[in-house]
């Protein structure tokens, strides 16, 4: 498997030219990077005007490996070749290594950059890209891996360090600025001049007395590699770049490695959702989540996704309005915040007449809830960050059990919070920092063995227990709390008004510090405030919008096979608008229109199982008992005479989103038609009708309408924020 690297933009507030003065004392060593024995130059061209001068230099690394492992190889140092292009009148250094040891057996390339600051010339821009592939190695494949990753993970954190220590020791000589490279109008052409150096010939540093053309140009900002570069930097991939300094004012420290692993997930979404891309924040919580590992991250935030857009959960948690029966019985809210500055969220779970408010509000509903606190909880986040100039990505949650009784382990209520764990965990992972839990009940271990289950390993680790009075003794609450902030209830000053148990959502971090809640006391709920029969009986048939109510249809296609969708009689002058998601495989997708009335499918039925085995078979043949999954165009149908093609088709692939729509030029019968996708000219034989009952399916969600052209332009794409 190979590994890769991608840093973030790490940004040097000196001018260029300092920086490559700086880079070059490190040669041809240096006592900060002990790894690197010695370094030679064998081969160096300068052009005449001095402007470019590119230096191929011979590196000799000491590893830190296993005395077996030594003996094996018989070498004690790995040699790697280094190429530096430094362009003076660009302002650029380019940098490409790669090993000459064992090449046969494991490649490890990488490419650094130095340029100047987009946005102020006086500024130096660094990136750096890896990539290490090993093919064998005596059977210690994952040792060399492991060795390798570990080695490149010390020298980038080097890379830095070593050029602030000698910026610091040019200005200790009174060295604080080089001049830029000034071109020569005279030369038109410049020639090239070209040095060899013998094995035994070292390169000697430059002195005190600097000029941008006298530098001579080295090795690498880290000298072991770890990751392939297949795009040079180049100028429109900039959208998908992240500074250092952004990343640890607003997303905190994180290790080379995790840096370059949010890099990849962020340019996989950005190249995908077009422009839709969740928040650096967002991707992160999705990758910790996953272990810092993309893939597995990048599926969870891909079915997080379209989960969102299947169930239009932007457009409902925008349209949310917090019932009364919820202001007036739900004993939680947000309670200013936690000693770490993480907004702080208050449930007296003992207190919750959980029957009543099920029978309320419904499963929806209390999701609802669960979904727009979630949401809140992170524009808190956001504003905390901003407030105290630190990043703040998560929230702690005190739990109070008083009360908690037999009545809270009612199953449907059970079964709700199984469900809203589950959707939080998938939708919202890393967004809790930490859970105090205080006044347990001797009821509480059975409710924990039921629930316990459905929470990740990660988040049990941020539950901290607190039975009896054990939360006011030292490593209880005020190890975590203000004390200022601690309810009454549990020996704290603070004391809620008197009155209703309102959920206030504040509109600001500043007014959530100032009002903190009112109320947390639970009763409770008048049976007059439950649903009817009729509207309960709705809602158990219906089940929760997440699950089941979705405008979005969601198709699974074998080879072979199509789904269409037949809009009858349209009319001139509307538009018909698409929207899906390919979530498997790849799909075909293209729109058709005919003059011809299109028949009913008939539905076939399937054959008895206890027939032939040639009718079990045959059964198990989407393309024969699924009608959905046929053509309407019949076999005998002409192109451009029964039917016309009015969308060219389209080649959809996993993980893509599309959109389109199409105005309605002629009145007549359109079908927006989906294909599996499969190779054009594949011979048909006995074993391909196998494979079609047995190869792996496409699948994609889907949605359609046809609008008049007024209530086109009216509508408006909905944003997906996370």
């Amino acid at each position: 498997m190979v590994q890769t690297y991608q840093s973030p933009v790490r940004v040097y507030k000196h001018p260029f030219e300092l920086i490559m003065e700086a880079y070059q004392r490190r040669f041809p060593t240096t006592h900060l990077m002990p790894i690197l024995v010695s370094s030679e130059i064998v081969n160096e061209t300068l052009s005449e005007d001095k402007a470019q001068h590119v230096v191929e230099r011979l590196c000799k690394l000491g590893f830190d490996v296993p005395y077996l492992l030594k003996k094996l190889t018989g070498v004690d140092y790995v040699n790697f070749r280094q190429k530096n292009s430094l362009d003076r009148r660009k302002r650029t250094l380019h940098i490409e290594t790669f090993n000459e040891s064992f090449s046969n057996r494991l490649i490890i390339k990488e490419t650094c950059v130095y340029s100047v600051h987009p946005d102020n010339p006086n500024w130096t821009c660094f990136e750096q890209a890896a990539s290490l592939d090993v093919k064998s190695f005596f059977g210690f494949e994952s040792i060399v891996e492991k060795i390798a990753v570990k080695q490149y993970s010390q020298s980038i954190a080097k890379g830095k360090e070593i050029i602030e220590y000698y910026l610091k020791e040019l200005e200790a000589e009174g060295i604080t600025y080089v001049p830029p490279f000034k071109d020569a109008s005279s030369l038109k052409v410049p020639a090239i001049l070209t040095t060899s150096y013998d094995d035994d010939k070292e390169q000697s540093c430059g002195g005190a007395s600097i000029s941008s053309e006298e530098l001579n140009i080295g090795a690498s900002a880290s000298t072991v590699d770890l990751q392939k570069m297949e795009k040079q930097f180049p100028v429109d991939e900039s959208q998908f770049k992240l500074e250092a300094e952004y990343i640890q004012r607003y997303l905190g420290e994180l290790t080379p490695l995790q840096e370059s692993r949010l890099i990849q997930l962020r340019t996989w979404v950005a190249e995908l959702q077009k422009g839709k891309v969740p928040s650096d924040m967002t991707l992160l919580r999705f990758l910790r989540a996953r272990d810092f590992a993309v893939d597995k991250a990048r599926e969870m935030l891909s079915q997080s996704l379209v989960w969102r857009k299947k169930y239009q959960v932007d457009k409902i948690l925008s349209e949310y309005q917090i019932p009364r029966v919820i202001k007036e019985y739900f004993p939680g809210s947000w309670h200013h915040t936690d000693k770490d500055g993480r907004p702080l969220y208050l449930l007296c779970l003992g207190q919750m007449d959980v029957k009543g408010l099920v029978k309320s509000v419904g499963e929806e509903g209390l999701l609802k809830l669960t979904l727009h606190t979630c949401e809140e909880g992170l524009r808190l986040c956001e504003e905390a960050t901003e407030r105290l100039g630190k990043p703040i990505s998560s929230w702690t949650l005190l739990a109070d059990l008083e009360g908690l009784n037999m009545r809270h382990l009612w199953r449907p209520g059970v079964q709700t919070l199984l469900r809203i764990i589950e959707i939080v965990e998938a939708n919202y992972p890393e967004t809790m920092g930490r859970i105090l839990i205080t006044r347990a009940p001797r009821v509480f271990p059975i409710l924990w063995t039921i629930i316990g289950a459905f929470i990740d390993e990660v988040t049990r680790t941020k539950i901290l227990f607190h039975g009896g009075t054990d939360y006011s003794e030292p490593g209880g609450l005020l190890d975590y709390i203000p004390e200022e902030y601690i309810p009454d209830f549990l020996g704290g000053p603070y004391q809620f008004d008197d009155g209703s148990n309102l959920v206030s959502i504040p509109a600001s971090f500043d007014s959530f510090l100032e009002e903190g809640i009112s109320s947390v006391d639970g009763s409770m709920v008048p049976k007059s405030m439950y649903m009817t029969e009729e509207q309960f009986e709705k809602e158990r048939q219906s089940g929760c919008f997440i699950y089941d109510e979705s405008v979005y249809k969601c198709v699974s296609l074998t080879k072979g096979q199509v789904h269409e969708e037949v809009i009858s009689a349209a009319e001139k002058g509307g538009v018909i608008c698409w929207d899906f998601d390919v979530t498997k495989q790849d799909v075909d997708f293209t729109v058709l229109r005919t003059k011809v009335s299109v028949p009913l499918k008939e539905q076939v039925s399937s054959p008895t199982t206890h027939g032939s085995p040639l009718d079990v078979l045959t059964s198990m043949n989407q393309l024969l008992v699924d009608s959905d999954h046929r053509s309407v165009i019949e076999r005998s149908w002409k192109k451009d005479i029964d039917y016309f093609i009015v969308e060219n088709p389209l080649a959809c692939h996993e993980g893509e989103s599309i959109q389109g729509s199409h105005v309605i030029s002629v009145e007549g019968t359109y079908i927006l038609q989906w294909k599996f996708n499969e190779p054009v000219n594949h011979p048909t034989h006995a074993k391909d009708f196998i494979e079609s009952i047995t190869s792996s399916k496409a699948k994609f969600m889907y949605y359609y309408e046809v609008l008049n052209s007024d209530d086109y332009r009216r509508q408006s794409t909905m944003r997906i924020h996370i």
